[in-house]
């Protein structure tokens, strides 16, 4: 027998099924609900007729097991028929399942169609209409747990890559990551000679250098030669030395003869790799041994007070190389996880907006606007720049609950009805939904929530008024208007931006707020107009997409 599990309705699915039980029933049919242990959890009786609670029950149970003994796509997606005495229509609640030899059956639903030859002049709908329509409520259902399903797992998601991020940040931080390179290797080389005195000792790391890869000095101290021709042999003998069973390379002619020509002037030498472990870029070099690659080394020549380096001194040298090499990598993988989370966020964005042709490119340029206001603002009033910066990314995020609304209701060509329009008016409340539970991203849930409400108190979710708006959710509103005004939409052209200015000055103290409203009307709205439609040398005050949207990532980890 397949692997079936059993999945109680949720109350909002109760809900809707209710919803549904009143319109059927407009028909003069009888709707009821049987959960997979054979009890009636949900009926709405139309008042024609009376149905057979028992015969209703049997018809439930006997779909549960033809759908639980069988497991297959065609029994999940279908309708069932009975007759006896009173027709009846039966389809099985099924919810998504990873394991596509696995049924989440979560009960059945019945429409009893009432005698099998109904009384002349009935107004009844014939029963492959109601097939259908219970089907496709059965799909609903279903499709509806796949939609929250994907939005929980797109929120865990996306909390565990800000999890990574502040672990790598919180590791970055104890190692002075805010410390270039350069200067974090040359304290390095500074500190261990302390300990360990030597005539000169030198960090090397690969570079890359007019489209060549070379082992350069990036920092060191004392007396030690090493031209281009140097830094490669001794990469090329360590290696050896490596895949030799070694984990450096140490030389000297204390007990025998030199294994290595070396200038003269090195009595002794040690060498010790900075290596990168895990899976690294594939380099036709071939630098790597053992899934460990080699980005550079520590070398160090002519030991002080000892005729030699020894073995305390090579795992001195080894344990300060390791943190060096761990230091670079981590400052290496936490810049990719940000241009990660960074270009995460934008798929996310442009996934949401390619569910409409017309408003591809929405979020980001709602975000440029956003950004544009919030610092017009800031030179009139207190707004620094982590300020600007959640704006810009709570513009970038302000429509990402759209992913929770239907493709037809977003891309419908002509009046929606209310029902219509309050599934789209659940965006701002979905997309907070989905971005409260990051804790980093708390200043940012305001301004999606909320980038709709009016300051005369007519938006929605909550119809704030005035100054209980925030001041992030003013300024992305605004933004998401001026950018919709000026977009073609399927119902409409696009307005000129004069136009949209013209609209905007309307709405200033009944839909926009009146002083964030005269600061955008009194800024440079065509150099703005430019930059959004790509014909300015750069998009972003600060530079392009991906370097102002990983500065602005950044200042949600402070």
């Amino acid at each position: 027998m397949p692997n079936t599990m059993t999945h109680g309705l949720t109350c909002l699915q109760r809900r809707d099924l209710d919803r549904f039980g009143s319109r059927i029933g407009r028909f003069g049919v009888n709707f009821t609900v049987v959960d997979t242990e054979g009890q009636i959890v949900l009926r709405h009786n139309a008042g024609r007729f009376d149905s057979d609670p028992q015969a209703v029950v049997d018809a439930g149970c006997a779909v549960c097991r033809a759908v639980c003994e069988r497991a297959e796509t065609r029994d999940t997606d279908r309708v069932w028929r009975f007759c006896d005495g009173h027709v009846l229509l039966a389809a099985p609640l099924c919810l998504p399942c990873n394991d596509p030899g696995c049924v989440r059956l979560a009960g059945v639903m019945v429409v009893d169609l009432g005698e099998e030859t109904p009384p002349a002049g009935r107004d009844a709908l014939d029963a492959t209409c109601l097939s259908e329509l219970i089907r496709l409520e059965a799909q609903n259902v279903h499709d509806a747990v796949q939609n929250d399903e994907q939005m929980e797992k797109m929120g865990v998601e996306l909390a565990q890559v800000y999890e990574e991020l502040v672990l790598l940040h919180k590791i970055n931080t104890n190692m002075k990551v805010t410390e270039s390179d350069g200067t974090f290797l040359q304290l390095a080389c500074d500190s261990l000679t302390d300990i360990v005195p030597v005539e000169g000792i030198a960090i090397v790391l690969e570079r890359t250098v007019e489209g060549e890869r070379r082992f350069m000095v990036a920092a060191g101290s004392g007396l030690i030669d090493l031209p281009p021709r140097m830094t490669a042999l001794l990469h090329s003998r360590l290696t050896e030395e490596i895949h030799r069973g070694q984990e450096a390379l140490l030389d000297s002619e204390v007990d025998s003869a030199f294994r290595y020509d070396w200038p003269a002037s090195i009595r002794n030498i040690i060498a010790v790799p900075l290596c990168a472990k895990g899976p690294q870029k594939a380099r036709p070099t071939g630098r790597s041994h053992n899934a460990v690659t080699i980005m550079g080394y520590m070398v160090a020549v002519n030991r002080i007070e000892k005729p030699d380096f020894d073995s305390t001194d090579m795992k001195l040298f080894a344990s300060v190389a390791s943190g060096c090499a761990v230091f670079i990598e981590n400052g290496r993988l936490f810049n990719d996880l940000k241009e990660l989370f960074v270009g995460s966020l934008r798929a996310l964005t442009n996934s949401i907006d390619a569910k409409d042709q017309y408003t591809r490119g929405h979020s980001e340029r709602v975000a440029i606007i956003s950004q544009w206001l919030a610092e017009r603002v800031g030179e009139r009033e207190p707004l620094d720049h982590e300020q600007i910066h959640r704006i810009y990314l709570a513009g970038l995020l302000h429509d990402i609950g759209k992913i929770g609304v239907d493709e037809n209701v977003l891309r419908k060509n002509g009046r929606l009805t209310s029902e219509e329009r309050e599934r789209i008016q659940r965006h701002p409340s979905i997309g907070a939904g989905i971005l409260r539970g990051i804790k980093q991203m708390c200043d940012i849930v305001p301004g999606v929530l909320h980038h709709h409400e009016r300051v005369d108190g007519r938006g929605y979710p909550e119809g704030l008024v005035g100054d209980e708006i925030p001041l992030t959710a003013k300024i992305v509103g605004l933004a998401d208007s001026f950018d919709a005004m000026t977009s073609r939409r399927v119902y409409r052209d696009a307005m000129t931006v004069d136009q949209a200015l013209d609209e905007i000055r309307k709405g200033l103290g009944t839909q926009f707020d009146a002083r964030v409203g005269t600061i955008f009307l009194e800024s440079d709205i065509y150099h703005l107009w430019d930059l959004i439609q790509g014909n300015s040398s750069s998009i972003y005050s600060g530079g392009h997409f991906a370097d102002y949207g990983t500065a602005a990532v950044g200042t949600l980890l402070r």
